[in-house]
């Protein structure tokens, strides 16, 4: 393709995406198709949209997956689209008041509890979809497994104090925040996909110094979730550096030691290394 081949189908492109309008192929039509036939996709689009799409496809036929895919022995399934999260999130967008009936691991049920919703959040570790939402009359932050969710429906509340309430969330969560500070060691940069790929369910930040060509990432984590970047840390390994983050450091260099004694290994640690593993002192 020559250089005027390139620019004309670039202004093809663009006024088609000033327009609204994008391209998809054969195939990506025939996998839509084959998705759409999913029972998960009657909840995951409303009657009109998935009708619309029907629709749209009709012409095209299904993607063979018999011819493409082999399927081999596994656990249950586990659907990662929940029933409620489309309401919930209409909720939340449209800042109203929720009445919600939950069931704890006992088997306690509490009806009608009042509250905000605030966000909705899914656990990598656990897999589940979370509702984080304010208990009006507990005055609590609660994180409720959608699982256990048994009817959730709106409860009109005045703006004013949803607002106030969704704020105060907010600032309490940004207090909960801590920040490790990570070194991808030189001699690893070519596997910068794969150590990236393990810190994606973190909010981060990517540095790259060119003098000493190393690359450092920010990541930012809540309270509870610090022991699952322990984990992916740990299955790094000698690629990665904990540069800040004292909790993280020493649960790390604790780590260290211990799998070094089991196997018999002597380690000496230092006083700098004492003061990481107790910092009150």
């Amino acid at each position: 393709m020559n250089l005027f081949e390139k620019i004309f189908n670039y202004q093809i492109i663009s006024r088609l995406d000033d327009s609204g309008t994008f391209m998809v192929t054969a195939h990506e039509r025939a996998w839509l198709k084959t998705v759409l036939e999913h029972p998960a996709a009657s909840e995951a689009f409303t009657p009109e949209t998935l009708a619309k799409l029907a629709a749209l496809l009709a012409e095209d036929e299904a993607m063979d997956t018999g011819a493409h895919l082999i399927e081999k022995a596994r656990s249950r399934e586990k659907q990662v689209y929940h029933p409620l999260l489309r309401p919930l999130r209409r909720l939340i967008m449209n800042r109203s008041g929720i009445r919600v009936t939950h069931a704890l691991k006992s088997g306690q049920v509490y009806s009608n509890q009042l509250g905000v919703p605030y966000r909705l959040e899914y656990s990598m570790v656990k897999r589940e979809w979370y509702l984080l939402w304010h208990h009006i009359r507990n005055r609590a932050f609660m994180a409720t497994k959608l699982d256990n969710i048994l009817s959730v429906t709106e409860q009109e509340l005045p703006l004013e104090r949803v607002s106030d309430i969704l704020a105060r969330i907010s600032e309490t969560l940004e207090n909960r925040k801590a920040e490790v500070l990570v070194q991808i060691m030189p001699q690893y940069n070519q596997e910068m996909s794969r150590i990236l790929y393990a810190l994606c369910c973190f909010d981060k930040e990517v540095q790259y110094n060119a003098q000493t060509n190393t690359y450092t990432v920010k990541v930012c984590v809540m309270g509870d979730e610090r022991e699952f970047l322990l984990s992916k840390l740990r299955f790094l390994g000698k690629r990665v550096r904990v540069l800040e983050g004292d909790y993280v450091k020493r649960r790390m260099l604790e780590a260290s030691v211990k799998a070094l004694e089991r196997y018999g290994v002597v380690t000496e640690v230092t006083d700098k290394d004492e003061d990481a593993l107790n910092p009150a002192q």
